[in-house]
């Protein structure tokens, strides 16, 4: 079926919010939609969930190192730097490079994390607190994942701040505020690289515990990361790692706005917060898609796909798949079960899904508690892009708390 007034390669259809009319009728009419695109070949847009699925469990037939995982089909020179990123990667290739820091991920290793995740909130919190008022996305949303794969990778306090500006950078490559060109692009990766770099060459001369001491010393195959490999690996944990929980903070946080009856519910009810976590990833859904390349002729739902032709799987439209979903369309904080696919499915389903969800708890653990009157305080800002559903700034307010004793320093997650 035609749907000639669909635009999803355009970064401006997303600004006002993912469009869920328009999944919603391709997930009906048209589950494997060919969208073309005025500057590209076009796509396959799978919008089912099920779909999704299979695809992603046939890395053999549905590639993601051929083209890559974005829609963008880029130069050999581009594509042969990005595909040393894991996400970039198929089996086996893929599943070595994954074991390298899969043990820093483990759910063991991440609830030894909690009590100074707790702490860190908590002086996030503190700061904002007293004041009434704040810009959730850059004051609280924003600090907590990124001091925390700060402190993972081994970044100095004092260059937390360096990281969040790459973030957007890399991340933000269709937002003009962000980044005017492609080649801006280019240039947060190599300082974000020549940062990498410089931070090797200290855990070198000072090993520690932080993942970046690891990776110097990992083996694949019996051989040390390249420079390019170690590269690749830092900037996907540095940037991946912060950015994607930031978004999901501050869209669960909208969603909770919205539907005050929810909010009402978790605050009666402070054990439901694990099951709304889930909600929220699916509701918000941060990566929006990844996209595979077919490696032979093939089918879906009776589709021909040809070998070479990018298959686009939207994760934000499975998510309100009604074939899964009960009432998808409805924000539901006791939802259960819910099998979303925000972290994905398959051989790349996310590895620090573990880390995220406990970020995200203990943060809605902490604002339900301590800001349970918080409000919207004028127009939130989003991200223009067609891959993350971001938020740039989201203005609140809330009744001051009353100034208390300064807590004690934080210590380390390793402690």
């Amino acid at each position: 079926m035609e749907h000639s007034d669909l635009a999803l390669f355009n970064p401006d259809t997303f600004v006002q919010g993912v469009p869920h009319a328009a999944f919603r009728r391709l997930r009906a009419e048209s589950p494997v939609y060919f969208q073309t695109e005025p500057d590209g070949v076009g796509y396959w847009a799978i919008t089912k969930y099920n779909d999704i699925i299979d695809i992603s469990k046939d890395p053999a037939r549905f590639s993601s190192a051929r083209g890559a995982t974005n829609i963008t089909d880029y130069a050999p020179e581009d594509l042969s730097a990005i595909q040393m990123m894991m996400i970039n990667m198929d089996p086996p290739q893929h599943t070595k490079f994954r074991r390298l820091v899969g043990q820093g991920f483990t759910p063991r290793m991440v609830a030894r994390m909690e009590p100074r995740i707790r702490a860190a909130t908590t002086q996030i919190i503190d700061r904002v607190a007293k004041k009434g008022s704040a810009d959730f996305v850059n004051e609280i949303a924003a600090e907590l994942p990124l001091q925390v794969i700060a402190e993972l990778l081994g970044i100095p306090t004092s260059d937390h701040r360096r990281v969040f500006d790459w973030s957007n950078r890399l991340i933000g490559f269709d937002d003009p505020e962000f980044q005017t060109s492609f080649e801006d692009g280019r240039v947060a990766a190599a300082e974000i690289w020549m940062y990498a770099n410089e931070l090797a060459e200290r855990r070198r001369q000072a090993p520690g515990e932080d993942l970046v001491s690891v990776l110097i010393n990992a083996e694949v195959d019996g051989e040390k990361l390249s420079e390019a490999e170690f590269d690749a690996f830092f900037l996907l944990l540095a940037v991946a790692g912060n950015e994607t929980t930031r978004n999901l903070i501050s869209g669960g946080l909208l969603a909770l706005l919205e539907h005050p009856e929810q909010r009402e519910r978790l605050i009666r009810d402070p054990s439901l917060v694990p099951l709304a976590v889930e909600e929220m990833l699916r509701w918000v859904t941060p990566v929006m898609y990844f996209r595979r390349t077919a490696t032979r002729d093939t089918e879906i739902r009776g589709q021909q796909i040809r070998e070479g032709e990018k298959v686009v799987m939207y994760y934000s439209s499975a998510n309100r798949d009604e074939d899964i979903f009960k009432n998808a369309d409805k924000f539901d904080v006791g939802r259960t079960p819910n099998d979303h696919l925000a972290f994905g499915t398959g051989q790349h389903f996310c590895l620090g899904h573990n880390l995220a969800r406990l970020e995200i708890r203990v943060m809605f653990e902490e604002l339900l508690r301590r800001m349970p009157d918080i409000q919207l305080a004028g127009p939130v800002k989003r991200l223009r892009s067609n891959f993350i559903n971001g938020f740039k700034e989201m203005p609140i307010r809330f009744t001051p708390e009353l100034p208390k004793r300064e807590a004690p320093a934080v210590q380390s997650m390793y402690a």
